[in-house]
């Protein structure tokens, strides 16, 4: 059997999701206090990686166990107990053996929020991107709305990205909302490495009336990494939901 789990995190202080060198990841927390409350070595496999600094509240994995705990309940506080404060457990139900995060999932949520405001704030330092320039949210709205839809988005891939077997994606929402705090909601069924830091930068061109909102369909249509905009900051981006 399998056990799923919907996990918060705070990703300041990780290297992103995957197991790697060179410093703490979340899978790597996640599977130590799994093997401590379990008794048993365990293997997270997530519904999808996020990068250095991106944060998540509705992440989702699995892990398969010998044998199911009688009390889910007690088993998500010993968890939230043996986390850090960084790291919490929201939810754990059991799943059967054919469940997949990654491949059953029908589509992720991202949104990704910039404060647009003079003065820097402590209080979003860690999850917004601050510009104090005002931004045009009405055109920037207007450009991220092109987005909806089946398109090639290799002009949004990261630079450094391994080679995949296609760059289409089809995206089910793009919405720019608009306050004090920006905020790029969107939806698809898969992102490629760096998508929405790169759309997002890309956004902000439109919003400081640096390019047109019809550019992103230009954009979309020319496949040029190189055309569009800069990377958006890691911090300003949260992984909402993982539907299924």
């Amino acid at each position: 059997m399998q056990l799923k789990l919907t996990v918060e995190y705070e990703g300041t202080r990780y290297q992103g999701w995957q197991v790697q060198p060179g410093g703490p990841t979340v899978q790597e927390v996640l599977e130590r206090a799994l093997a401590t409350a379990l008794r048993e070595p365990v293997r997270v496999r997530g519904a999808g990686r996020t990068d250095a600094g991106v944060h998540a509240c509705g992440q989702v994995a699995a892990i398969k166990v010998t044998r199911v705990p009688t009390d889910l309940g007690r088993l998500r506080k010993s968890l939230n107990a043996l986390t850090p404060e960084d790291v919490a457990v929201r939810e754990i139900t059991v799943v059967d053996d054919a469940f997949d995060p990654r491949r059953h999932a029908r589509s992720r949520v991202y949104e990704y929020r910039i404060l647009n405001a003079p003065a820097p704030s402590p209080f979003w330092r860690r999850h917004a991107w601050h510009l104090p320039d005002p931004l045009d949210a009405g055109a920037m709205d207007a450009a991220a709305q092109q987005l909806v839809g089946e398109h090639d988005f290799a002009a949004f891939r990261a630079a450094d990205a391994e080679p995949v077997h296609s760059t289409v994606r089809r995206v089910l929402e793009s919405r720019v909302l608009a306050g004090p705090v920006l905020v790029h909601r969107i939806e698809a069924t898969a992102f490629l490495k760096h998508m929405v830091r790169n759309i997002v930068g890309t956004l902000v061109e439109v919003g400081r009336g640096e390019r047109p909102p019809a550019s992103l369909g230009e954009l979309i249509a020319g496949r040029d990494r190189t055309r569009a905009g800069a990377t958006a900051p890691a911090h300003g981006l949260t992984l909402v939901a993982v539907r299924y």
